[in-house]
């Protein structure tokens, strides 16, 4: 089975009026979602449905920092739950941090987990309770579907707006060996409970909250451009590219802007809900393999990516992508199809220059000499399969040389 009918398990294609061959009907995963400023409040008794008696919370020392774990302690004292804490991991998880923490999970006898922090942490916690439940080592499950065995009931509460892993059917962590982000993908890994209180985002430094915005709207443009697409996702899609176009920037300005924080803790949501069920794109499949080859930061190599994709898919099919425009804010009225998908692109890198990021991948370390490695690893990765035009070796070589 070609691996884009495993991921969204399609009965037949019909033309949309775009002219694309979609799914007629998908399955579609989302979790429970308790969202509103000040719905950390909730956790313990979001843990309590679940059944917990002793939740284990992974989290790490920047939330823990900023007191939030201190905090998410006090809801779940409010119930009676006292919790088993672990935080011994770094940015872009690792298989050696997953297998250590699924250990001290394993000797706490703890049975809910509840992911406190940014996607690195709910990829972390997800892997965690993974390899608790399943055994083995996290890349043993790499791929779609390759979890069998129940999982512990988990919650997850982000405080950063991009990732989407609090809704998603993903996990990411970073195989040491081979230096590239193995992609576990399956209903297994939907979240029981998602549980975002944009307080939460008030304590991201500026450059985070500029990655991780980035990561979002990458994932609102791939959704909505997928070959997995359809009515539910597109509608999450658009409408989270069209919160972070008006309150990204915002946020960076603005801090303690309360507006501008759950509009993208919304987007942040939303862009979720697409991306699990629709998939992904290029660009993620290609990012994948810089973040683990060097260890940056995701959003930021989305940021840089997105504008190349975005034009390099338009070559063959620009006509979804002026959706894509109008959200973002551009006036596509009498453009043609390809000017607005370029219109987009063009959105797409302005907004990332204005927040910071870096023109090219050059500026975070990429070198030619990594190319050939970089997208022989992309072909691998299965966002490749929903992207919107198929793309060989020396297309994803050549992506890569024009995003430098």
């Amino acid at each position: 089975m070609p691996l884009v009918s495993s991921l969204v398990s399609p009965v037949r294609s019909v033309a949309d009026p775009a002219g694309s061959a979609r799914s007629a009907f998908s399955k579609y995963l989302v979790p429970e979602v308790v969202f509103g400023w000040g719905a950390l409040s909730e956790a313990g008794y979001a843990a309590r449905r679940l059944g917990a008696r002793r939740p284990f919370v992974v989290t790490d020392e920047g939330v823990a920092r900023a007191g939030w774990a201190r905090e998410l302690a006090r809801h779940l004292a409010d119930v009676g739950l006292v919790a088993t804490s672990w935080q011994e991991m770094t940015p872009n998880p690792k298989d050696h941090e997953v297998a250590a923490g699924a250990a001290v999970y394993r000797a706490s006898g703890c049975d809910v987990i509840i992911g406190l922090g940014g996607g690195s942490v709910i990829d972390a916690a997800k892997a965690i309770a993974v390899v608790a439940s399943n055994g083995g080592e996290i890349l043993d499950y790499e791929g779609v579907d390759r979890v069998t065995a129940a999982i512990p009931p988990t919650v997850m509460c982000p405080t950063t707006a991009g990732t989407g892993a609090d809704v998603s059917q993903f996990a990411v962590i970073t195989d040491t060996a081979r230096r590239v982000k193995a992609t576990l993908i399956g209903r297994a890994l939907v979240p029981d409970i998602s549980l975002t209180d944009p307080r939460l985002l008030t304590t991201m430094p500026a450059d985070l909250a500029a990655a991780t915005g980035l990561d979002a709207l990458t994932h609102g443009v791939e959704a909505y451009v997928s070959r997995a697409a359809g009515p539910l996702t597109d509608v999450h899609a658009l409408h989270a590219i069209g919160l972070i176009a008006g309150s990204l920037r915002r946020t960076l300005t603005h801090p303690e802007d309360v507006d501008a924080r759950t509009a993208m803790a919304q987007a942040s949501l939303e862009a979720g809900l697409a991306f699990t069920n629709a998939i992904l794109g290029a660009t993620h499949a290609m990012s994948h393999q810089v973040g683990g080859l060097l260890d940056l930061p995701h959003g930021v190599v989305n940021g840089v990516l997105l504008p190349h994709v975005i034009r390099f898919n338009a070559r063959t099919a620009p006509t979804r992508f002026g959706a894509v425009a109008r959200a973002l804010g551009v006036d596509t009225t009498g453009m043609a199809a390809g000017t607005a998908a370029e219109a987009a692109a063009d959105a797409v890198a302005a907004l990332a220059a204005d927040l910071g990021c870096p023109a090219g991948l050059a500026e975070l370390g990429v070198t030619a000499a990594d190319v050939e490695t970089l997208s022989v690893t992309t072909l691998a990765d299965a966002c490749l399969s929903t992207n919107p035009r198929d793309a060989s070796q020396a297309d994803v070589a050549e992506l890569f040389r024009t995003a430098m």
